[in-house]
């Protein structure tokens, strides 16, 4: 009996955080998805929000175009995080950790202080315009990133690289260095060794690293809204449109809504992935 409480009281204290922070705003989201406007009745309900988003192209295009640059954003990052990772465990030595507290720094720093830092990077004045007018070869400064969807990317690829060492960094490390050693002991080349046993056994680091970036560089709209100009913008900003500009709260609740579906789908996805991995490591 009193294991059963204890069960019970462990489970309690997350249910209820679960239902406060998660169920009840969904709840209340989906409420608003059936309303014909922000103030009208509930009842009765309506379903021409969802409708209008379905056949609307410019809607759905923009979904498509934020999933492309989040997606363009997490491959990049996990190339440029992937290689600063395997430094780190193979070649940093006692001082690794040390060296991992320096690259995830800037994170401890405003993320809203780091996409300005890069907006005047970016910008006429920047180090980028100032390079090339110091080699002659352009005859004055001009914005040539900024306000467009490399300047998102960019942007975005410098907020990630730290998040995506992460977990790339804790797969690695968990890595059996015997296996390496008897790659090589076999006759294995450092190359092959790499690609046939330390990439494969660090995938689920590659896997947790893409959506870590992948999903919320979905839903971004800080960056866009100040590096990304009229050809940069993402899902996010027209979300943030519908809610505070056009008061429109059924249409904006309707988008957050396929865009929350859109998450969980990549996220139990995921869930699978690393299963099928625990699963075929046990057997």
């Amino acid at each position: 009996m009193e294991k059963k409480r204890r069960v019970i009281t462990l489970l309690s204290i997350p249910s209820i955080w679960l239902l406060l922070f998660f169920v009840l705003p969904f709840t209340i989201m989906l409420l608003f998805s059936i309303r014909e406007t922000t103030f009208s009745p509930i009842f009765p309900p309506t379903l021409s929000h969802y409708i209008e988003f379905l056949t609307t192209p410019v809607y759905l295009r923009l979904l498509l175009s934020s999933a492309w640059i989040a997606f363009v954003t997490a491959v990049i990052t996990i190339l440029l995080a992937y290689p600063l990772a395997y430094y780190l465990i193979f070649h940093g030595g006692k001082h690794r950790l040390a060296l991992l507290s320096f690259l995830i720094l800037p994170a401890w720093t405003s993320y809203l202080l780091r996409v300005l830092a890069w907006k005047v990077i970016l910008g006429s004045n920047g180090i980028i315009n100032t390079f090339l007018l110091s080699l002659g070869l352009i005859d004055e400064g001009m914005p040539i990133f900024l306000y467009s969807q490399s300047a998102v990317i960019i942007t975005l690829v410098y907020v990630w690289i730290p998040y995506a060492a992460l977990p790339i960094f804790s797969t690695l490390e968990r890595i059996d260095i015997k296996l390496i050693e008897a790659s090589q002991d076999l006759g294995a080349s450092p190359l092959r060794t790499f690609l046939r046993v330390t990439l494969p056994l660090s995938t689920p680091g590659l896997v947790s690293a893409f959506f870590f970036v992948f999903i919320p560089s979905l839903g971004e709209w800080v960056t866009p809204s100040l590096v990304g100009g009229a050809d940069g913008i993402m899902y996010g900003n027209l979300v943030q449109t519908q809610f505070l500009r056009g008061l429109n709260w059924p249409m904006g609740t309707v988008m957050s809504t396929v865009l929350l579906l859109i998450v969980s789908v990549f996220t139990m996805l995921f869930n699978r992935h690393v299963t099928m991995k625990e699963m075929s490591a046990l057997a």
